[in-house]
């Protein structure tokens, strides 16, 4: 069930769905598009062009009074502009009704002298007749591609028949209400009328008309002849390019010399006309309108194809992604990958627009990467900490608080399995038959005892960051270099297995003897050789064991101690080990049950102790002669040593005393070594 819920096909189901909703484009995905595409043209250089905006703000209001103004006042006003410079001048301010002085006249005798282009506005129905240059139209039957308004809106006759030219003023915003791209035709009734830059343009170059080539897809060409082609979207759009600045001034203000600059005039006085939302903040129309010239004059030629590009950064979207989940594996190399790829798309973006002026969505591909991102690596932070909290579970009474951190850190310690040189500890309590006599039917004082003395005889093990395997009832078994590594593990077990014998020492003399019971004591043994380490059992049940023939052996070991009177026994391998750091006697040379050779074993007494070297050589002699077969002079040197080490071996000397008269009884062979057959494990 864990693997299936933090499977990393979690992660790809994320990503089908970011890049299915990538694909359909719904509202909230373009706006966050739109809002990258706002920021990568506002933070462009400026570029200086010689295009005025004369703001008929408060203070012209101030000046010349209610609003809508007298037209001779607006005459004027043109006449002033050209009088101080002016190349061309745009009157956005429609006047579609007759002026309340009686001025239009005195407005259009100052339009015969003077070049104005004024505007139109699309409406839902037609007003006035609006003057129209017409278009060379290519394959009209695409026309319905363009953007449509069902009416015109035009000025008065006077005025309409006597500007140089018209334009549509409408924009067209986008899905969150700003104003981007203006389409430089529109369609009303079957006829192209030009938006306000195209007129501007095609009066500057002097052509009658403009021309335009539709194909199924759209706009293929729209061009005026003296000026050439203008490059739009397949809607005639164009993106409004805000580094191209214009100078703002306001009507009553005005410079000395426009030296031949466009003038767009137009209302921003409040409760007036109404600003329209941009990339840059709210700007009026015919603000608009003098970007929109800078852009298309200066050839800006913002562009965004969105079949290809899209289908492209769905691409890129889907191939990161598979990615990021991929590496993400390995912590640091995703965090890395995923660091790179966002910057990367980022930084391909902004150079692509730079050197292009072609947008591509680096912010949606950024964003649904880290949402994938996050994803992942939210459920493996989950997965891991949980598997944490479990191995810590699992582990944390059998291990040291080192040992289990290891554990939470290398997970695979745990789960994959490895082979490799390890000491194991066997251990038996002795005397338990009495102990539990002595509680009758007190069987929650017994568990108490008991629980008592695995506490003593575990925390030796877990001081020196052993690992227990398992408790089989009042026995235990633990490791040392697994899976922790330990280069002096043999050591290290012996050291525990002397200090697990001190622990039960004090446990009888602080627990057990105080109440009244009958004290107990431990068997140890220990082996050093190949485990085969890892979680081992059934699919249901399963637990960090530890397998091998150096396992068997030292169980074996162990189970000599009561034979042999010893407390602590240990295998050859471990006393070649470590016979330099602590105080040996050899027992025997055994061939345990399942064993073609025979195995030499040890007991510890202690560390290394000057006194005992005596004695120690007399055992020695002893086993010597039994090899020899003369046993007299092994039960004699028995005798000699038999209360030295502290009466700890008189036990074992009995037994050995005991097998020397029997040996004298069996018929031996000649080239026998000494090496004892074990009849039991």
């Amino acid at each position: 069930m864990r693997k299936i819920l933090f499977s990393p096909l979690w992660s790809l189901l994320v990503l089908g769905v970011l890049s299915y909703l990538f694909y359909l484009n719904p509202a909230f995905i373009e706006s966050i598009r739109l809002r990258y595409f706002d920021q990568l043209i506002v933070n462009q250089e400026p570029v200086e062009n010689n295009i005025y905006a004369v703001n008929i703000d408060e203070a012209t209001i101030d000046k010349y009074g209610q609003w809508p103004f007298p037209r001779a006042d607006y005459g004027d006003l043109i006449i002033d502009l050209y009088n101080r410079g002016a190349g061309l001048v745009v009157f956005n301010v429609l006047m579609s009704e007759t002026d309340r002085s009686g001025e239009d006249e005195i407005l259009a005798l100052t339009m015969q002298q003077l070049p104005v282009i004024i505007t139109m506005l699309g409406a839902e129905e037609n007003k006035n007749e609006p003057i129209n240059p017409g278009a060379t139209i290519v394959n009209s039957d695409y026309i319905y591609l363009i953007p449509s308004v069902p009416g015109i809106i035009a000025n008065v006759p006077d005025i309409e028949n006597n500007a140089v030219g018209s334009g549509i003023t409408n924009s067209w915003p986008e899905i969150d209400g700003v104003t981007r791209r203006i389409p430089l035709v529109v369609e009303s009734g079957g006829t192209l009328y030009p938006n306000v830059t195209m007129e501007v343009l095609r009066v500057i170059a002097g052509d009658p008309s403009f021309q335009i080539k539709l194909s199924p897809l759209g706009v293929d060409k729209l061009r005026i002849p003296q000026f050439g082609t203008i490059q739009t979207s397949p809607t005639g759009e164009v993106w409004v390019d805000w580094s191209q600045k214009f100078k703002n001034v306001s009507a009553v203000d005005l410079p000395d010399d426009f030296a031949g600059g466009i003038v767009f005039v137009g209302p921003t006085a409040a409760g007036v006309t109404q600003p329209l939302a941009t990339a840059t903040g709210s700007v009026f129309p015919h603000q608009i309108q003098a970007a929109m010239l800078g852009t298309v004059f200066n050839e800006s030629n913002i562009s965004r194809h969105p079949d290809a590009e899209q289908w492209a950064e769905l691409a890129a979207l889907i191939t990161a992604g598979i990615l990021l989940i991929v590496l993400a594996r390995w912590t640091y190399v995703g965090i890395a990958f995923f660091v790179l790829s966002v910057g990367g798309f980022t930084g391909v973006s902004i150079y692509v627009f730079n050197t292009q002026n072609i947008l591509i969505d680096g912010a949606t591909i950024s964003a649904f990467l880290l949402l994938v991102g996050l994803q992942r690596y939210v459920l493996k932070f989950i997965d891991e900490f949980l598997q944490k909290q479990a191995i810590k579970k699992q582990f944390e009474g059998y291990a040291s608080p080192t040992v289990v951190k290891l554990l939470q850190e290398s997970p695979e310690l745990v789960k994959q399995g490895i082979k490799k040189d390890v000491s194991i500890v066997f251990s038996d309590l002795r005397g338990f038959t009495p102990l539990g006599e002595s509680f009758g039917d007190d069987v929650q004082g017994l568990t108490r005892i008991m629980n008592g003395y695995m506490d003593a005889i575990t925390k030796p093990v877990l001081d020196a960051d052993g690992m227990i395997i398992k408790y089989i009832g009042d026995a235990s078994m633990h490791i040392h270099n697994a899976p922790i590594d330990d280069v002096k593990h043999a050591h290290t077990a012996v050291e525990t297995g002397l200090n697990m014998l001190r622990a039960v020492e004090d446990f009888n003399k602080n627990v057990i003897i105080p109440e009244g019971r009958p004290a107990v004591g431990m068997g140890a043994g220990i082996n050093t050789g190949l485990g085969y380490i890892g979680e081992m059992g059934s699919t249901k049940r399963h637990s960090y064991d530890v397998l091998g023939d150096a396992v068997s052996t030292a169980a074996r070991v162990e189970s000599k101690c009561k034979e042999y009177g010893c407390l602590l026994l240990v295998g050859e391998n471990t006393y070649e080990a470590t016979k330099d750091d602590f105080f040996y006697l050899k027992v025997d040379d055994l061939q345990v049950k399942g064993k073609s050779v025979g195995l030499g074993i040890y007991t510890v007494l202690d560390r290394t102790v000057p006194a005992w070297k005596v004695p120690q050589r007399k055992h020695q002699q002893m086993h010597l002669a039994y090899q020899k077969q003369d046993f007299d002079e092994a039960i004699r040197l028995c005798k000699t040593v038999y209360t030295s080490f502290d009466h700890r071996m008189e036990k074992y000397y009995d037994m050995w005393i005991e097998r020397c008269e029997y040996m004298k009884t069996q018929d031996l062979p000649q080239d026998w070594n000494g090496v004892f057959i074990a009849t039991s494990k």
